[in-house]
């Protein structure tokens, strides 16, 4: 058994907690490790690190008394732990992976990796230097519907692709007491979501998946025309204070694609769901098209594709839904985990890992060519990274 210590900061938070401990590390433990061809085992081993003793205490009396610290710094320089992950604030992101990468451990952190592609770009170089392994998460790209309409397309069965259309979010309550302006509903997501100067803002947020998204399967951007928007100027924090929403709660998104393609992205914190899933992502080919959500995928080929006639007096007689096929699920591990695994394998010399950060700072890029595009009004060329 290979044991592999990692230092889970900022783990108390919604991300860190569910997907990064929980149904990962945590998950992976409790199965007994990661069985390799060869016969070896690789167990992970977590430090628990964070702001809040008492979050720490309560999370680790949750997963059978994994340590804790409070104190990064005696976390970094302890060798027992060769990889740091960081699932903080965006904002806090950059200052605390240097010092991983300046301790000699490897780093998978959470996307964004910077709020500005001068600083992601940097600790790609960074870790270049250092010669330390690094990764980014990029979890959709696991997501069940996702690695399907993955298949479709690597197949060749939509022939040429002529577009795709994604559509993201969801109604986030905004908090608050109805009798001073809220709406009397708990938020699903930290304050901190909604405050530029915390690093929060959709567009830098969503992008960046959209990027890694549209580079895996249709060969990358060129170019993006976006408009943002902060549909909710308030909203009440964790303590029921009011505070200015000061980042945008919506991005509103056309891509020219590599492949010839144009793709739309709608993304928006203040939108209800009349849709098959949170995200869905709509291919159109010569060929036939299909749409993605989180989990399943359905599919309509040219064969089937029925022939409406315009007319908007009378109801249509065609039962539009119906003449989609639904494609069998297959069993698949939780998104976050599968890449986990991945990198873990990647640390202890077991294949590739090409979710770098390199990959999380082209992701940083397309959101800030997606805000210069906003604030200029004009379509925005997405330039070849530097060499």
């Amino acid at each position: 058994m290979r044991t592999v210590g990692i230092i889970m900061n900022g783990v108390t938070g919604r991300m860190g907690t569910n997907q990064h401990l929980i149904r990962s590390i945590f998950a992976i433990m409790e199965d007994g490790g990661i069985a390799m061809p060869d016969g070896e085992l690789i167990m992970p081993a977590p430090l628990l690190v964070g702001r809040n003793p008492e979050k720490l205490q309560a999370l680790s009396e949750r997963t059978g008394g994994l340590p804790y610290t409070t104190d990064s710094y005696a976390a970094l320089a302890d060798p027992r732990f060769e990889i740091y992950f960081d699932a903080q604030t965006t904002d806090r992101r950059v200052p605390a992976v240097r010092k991983a990468i300046q301790a000699g451990k490897h780093v998978y952190c959470e996307k964004p990796t910077a709020c500005s592609f001068q600083d992601s770009w940097s600790l790609y170089l960074e870790a270049i230097r250092a010669g330390v392994k690094h990764g980014v998460v990029q979890d959709k790209l696991w997501l069940p519907g996702i690695l399907k309409l993955r298949a479709l397309i690597e197949a060749g069965w939509f022939g040429r692709i002529l577009s795709v259309r994604g559509e993201f979010g969801y109604w986030v309550f905004t908090g608050g007491d109805e009798a001073e302006g809220g709406d009397g509903h708990t938020p699903q997501r930290p304050s901190w979501n909604y405050r530029s100067q915390d690093g929060g803002g959709i567009a830098v947020d969503m992008l960046c998946h959209w990027r890694y998204l549209l580079d895996a399967l249709f060969g990358g951007v060129k170019s993006v025309n976006c408009t943002l928007a902060t549909h909710i100027p308030w909203r009440w924090d964790e303590s029921g204070s009011p505070y200015a929403a000061t980042a945008d709660d919506a991005a509103y998104a056309t891509f020219e694609l590599g492949c010839g393609a144009i793709a739309q992205f709608n993304s928006s914190w203040c939108v209800r769901v009349r849709r098959d899933d949170l995200l869905t992502i709509q291919v159109d080919g010569t060929n036939g098209s299909a749409v993605a959500g989180l989990r399943d995928c359905w599919v309509q080929p040219l064969g089937a594709t029925p022939r409406p006639v315009w007319n908007p007096d009378i109801s249509s007689a065609i039962p539009y839904l119906d003449t989609w096929t639904r494609l069998p699920e297959e069993p698949t591990k939780n998104a976050f985990r599968a890449q986990w695994e991945l990198f873990l394998k990647h640390v202890c010399g077991y294949g590739e890992f090409p979710w770098s950060l390199k990959a999380g700072a082209l992701g940083v890029q397309l959101a800030e060519c997606g805000i210069r595009s906003h604030k200029s009004a004009t379509r925005v060329g997405v330039p070849d990274p530097p060499q």
